[in-house]
């Protein structure tokens, strides 16, 4: 989302796959092994030439509040945080979150001379080869003061231990003004409590994005006595000298949205010992826990490492914004608050509370995966989201700072909560959740907002939606908030709508089934039969004149008309009727792919655009999410056996690739490219983000020859596809717990029964399937 298109295109291949393999060579400290643990083959360097400022991790645990890591470049949200081909350290902050920054620290030697100067002059050089990053742990060496870091944390606590150099004035420089990220951080300051210990306060300025201030506080435990502090009073910043004896020092920096007293607690809670390396065991171990879930054998070490890699990136980037009590930030009125989530019985809070990206693509991604591998996780998020909507009355589709963000479009919170609930994983309360949603797809409610439209509810064209049955190309009112493409917008409100009329049904509100099902077809009506393609059209129902289908953003989100046309998960039977019947919609797609695969399936950075203009006319796209689906299109169209050819070739084209310089190809949302990475090549999808009752895992073309996947009940999960490789990517025969089946799904319920898959895999495919 919210694209600059800040990936290397995979298409240059051959360059790719040779600067791949000279990056493996150079980083001998992540080559994992057959029997190496998950958490040893994560790669967290790739794709770093391209991230953002929520992109790279490092020192932070899953979902956590700290997530601590070097910084090479402050300026914005894209194209900063850790950049790989950027050789100079500008600090090490503790939050990298959607639209959130804050607290950079670094540790500096100082002199007489340098002391004033030391405030403007103290970024230093570094070398990837003497850095060792992993799931957890970061370590550097500081050039320019000879001064060793390493990194780790808990969930709310960052740990910091430095290694200065002997008989050098040690300090640490505390920038908590300035430039960070996608935020200006303003109002910094620090107490000191006494010779160990110090507390302060910053503001995380408004930004388009997150329209109020949003104040972050901390509480600091030193391992040896401060010896000076001095502020500068042009930047505002904090020298905190520590004499010349202190050739090691540790330190504890707890965090708290909420207050001083809480983000000590948060250390008291957390971390009440100075065992460095016990930390780092210990978020290894968290971390391990959560990938091994995921166990596959088989495949080249490479593949194995960018699953882990592609695993890991899905349970991250969303934070944690509660306290270790339960206290969180409240924005959503008119004045901040102090929330309080509810408590057990033991006095803990029942889940935590979450800063998140937009869940805009989520019904192809982490619905699947979180509601497969991970439910508790789903499960917190729903209630999070639910928190929301209990305080500011609207279920948020991109919160942050404990306020909506209004990012993207429509109400993709939707298919998520529906899908939590449709697999069990949510059971109560399902009238009130109902009710919650059904306000943002009425009047009043999300759908009325454009992307980060915070003022007024004009953009989103939901008047029209209603009353006339799409979502008209421009809007007449004028421009509000980002994505008012109308034709997209259509579509994406018609899917929604889908998902809400499933819960509908499930509690027996027939009325709202019925209006709401109604509604979802209205994709239809921004479907021309004259050129096959959806297509954008005016308040008075003309169509866009001079349309081009492969035009970028003319009227779909983030997308084209050729890639747009497939968005209606909840009824590609209806699509291909439109389109007159399967085989010609069939035709239709399989031209679309065999043009896209010269392209790398993937649109590229802003540099392939310019020197590849054709890049931005892609017919698929899966740099980003609106096409993320195609490939398995072809399951509901009666031909799995192009969605197992065509799925198997994106991800060895775009989703291959273990270097700096290349990864996702596009736009890693928090997630979301990981987590479709995941469920493609384990070879699991679900069209319409498993929001229907019962809802079904479509089968792909798994890429390891077995697949074993811990479910919550204790039960498992087992695929097997013995000699499945690159040039086997075909399902030629099924056995479904020994019995052979013509299914190319299973159901939920019956996968939480424990299940063996058993895959025969081909380099043909078989008659059963092309159905």
């Amino acid at each position: 989302m919210k694209k600059f298109y800040s990936r290397l295109n995979i298409g240059l291949l051959t360059a790719i796959i040779c600067y791949s393999c000279k990056t493996e060579q150079a980083h001998p400290q992540n080559l994992g092994s057959n029997t190496a643990s998950p958490v040893d083959l994560v790669y967290p360097q790739l794709d770093t030439e391209n991230s953002r400022w929520f992109f790279f991790s490092s020192a932070s645990r899953p979902f956590g509040m700290v997530n601590l890591s070097p910084d090479t470049e402050v300026d914005g949200a894209w194209g900063s945080g850790y950049r790989y081909k950027v050789d100079t350290i500008q600090g090490f902050s503790h939050i990298h979150a959607w639209q959130l920054s804050g607290l950079s620290v670094i540790p500096v030697t100082t002199t007489e001379e340098n002391k004033k100067s030391i405030f403007k002059d103290f970024k230093s050089k570094f070398s990837h080869d003497k850095e060792k990053v992993s799931p957890g742990h970061h370590s550097l060496a500081l050039e320019k003061y000879g001064i060793n870091v390493e990194l780790t944390s808990t969930k709310r606590v960052g740990f910091h231990k430095y290694t200065y150099p002997k008989n050098k004035e040690s300090a640490i420089l505390f920038n908590l003004n300035g430039m960070l990220g996608p935020c200006e951080n303003i109002e910094g300051n620090l107490i000191k409590i006494d010779d160990k210990n110090l507390s302060g306060e910053l503001v995380m300025a408004p930004t388009s994005r997150r329209p109020k201030p949003t104040k972050l506080f901390f509480y600091i435990n030193l391992d040896q006595e401060v010896a000076s502090i001095e502020k500068d009073e042009e930047t505002g910043n904090y020298l905190i000298g520590l004499g010349n004896n202190n050739e090691q020092f540790m330190m504890k920096v707890g965090i708290s949205y909420t207050s001083v007293e809480n983000a000590k607690a948060n250390i008291d809670a957390e971390l009440s010992h100075w065992d460095f390396e016990r930390i780092v065991k210990e978020s290894k171990e968290e971390w391990n826990n959560a990938l091994d879930r995921i166990k596959i054998s088989g495949g080249t070490e490479m593949a194995q490492k960018r699953f882990y890699t592609d695993l890991w990136h899905a349970l991250q980037g969303r934070r944690v914004i509660s306290d270790v009590n339960g206290a969180y930030p409240d924005n959503t009125g008119d004045t901040f608050r102090v929330g309080q989530l509810p408590l057990d019985t033991a006095g803990k809070p029942k889940f935590n509370h979450y800063n998140s990206d937009s869940f805009w693509g989520a019904q192809w991604t982490i619905n699947t995966l979180w509601g497969l591998v991970y439910p508790e996780i789903m499960e917190e998020f729903v209630q999070s989201l639910l928190q929301y909507q209990k305080d500011g009355g609207l279920v948020p589709r991109g919160p942050s700072g404990g306020n909506y963000t209004y990012v993207m479009t429509g109400a993709s919170s939707t298919p998520f909560i529906v899908s939590a609930i449709q697999k069990g994983i949510v059971t109560e309360n399902l009238e009130d959740i109902y009710q919650s949603l059904k306000i943002n797809h009425m009047p009043g409610g999300i759908m009325e907002k454009a992307g980060y439209e915070h003022n007024t509810a004009l953009g989103g064209g939901l008047k029209y939606y209603i009353r006339d049955g799409y979502v008209p190309y421009p809007i007449p009112e004028g421009k509000f908030g980002g994505h008012q493409e109308g034709a997209g917008v259509t579509m994406e409100y018609a899917y929604q709508d889908w998902t809400l009329a499933q819960l509908a049904k499930k509690i027996g509100n027939e009325e709202d089934y019925n209006y709401f099902m109604k509604r979802s077809l209205n994709y239809k009506n921004v479907f021309d039969k004259n050129v096959g393609w959806m297509r954008p059209k005016d308040v008075d129902g003309v169509w866009k004149q001079n349309f081009d289908p492969y035009e970028h953003q003319n009227g779909f989100v983030e997308s084209n008309a050729a890639q747009a046309t497939w968005f209606v998960p909840h009824d590609i039977s209806g699509l291909a009727n439109l389109m007159g019947g399967n085989v010609k919609a069939v035709e239709k797609l399989n031209l679309q792919f065999e043009t896209a695969e010269k392209l790398g399936f993937t649109s590229g950075n802003s540099h392939a655009l310019e020197l590849h203009p054709e890049y931005r006319k892609i017919p698929i796209n899966y740099g980003n999410q609106p096409s993320m689906q195609t490939a398995f299109v072809f399951n509901k169209l009666e031909r799995p056996d192009l969605t197992q050819f065509w799925s198997r070739k994106v991800v060895d084209r775009a989703f291959s690739g273990l270097s700096p310089a290349t990864g996702y190809n596009g736009d890693e949302d928090q997630g979301l490219m990981g987590s479709l990475a995941v469920l493609m090549k384990i070879g699991l999808f679900q069209m319409n983000g498993g929001t229907e009752d019962n809802p079904i895992y479509e089968f792909g073309s798994p890429i390891f020859d077995k697949i074993t996947i811990s479910l919550a009940n204790g039960k498992e999960l087992v695929i097997n596809a013995p000699g499945t490789s690159s040039d086997k990517p075909y399902l030629n025969a099924v056995k479904i717990n020994g019995i052979v089946s013509d299914q190319n799904h299973i159901s939920h319920s019956d996968i939480l029964k424990g299940t063996v898959l058993d895959f025969t895999m081909g380099s043909v495919p078989s008659k059963n399937s092309q159905q």
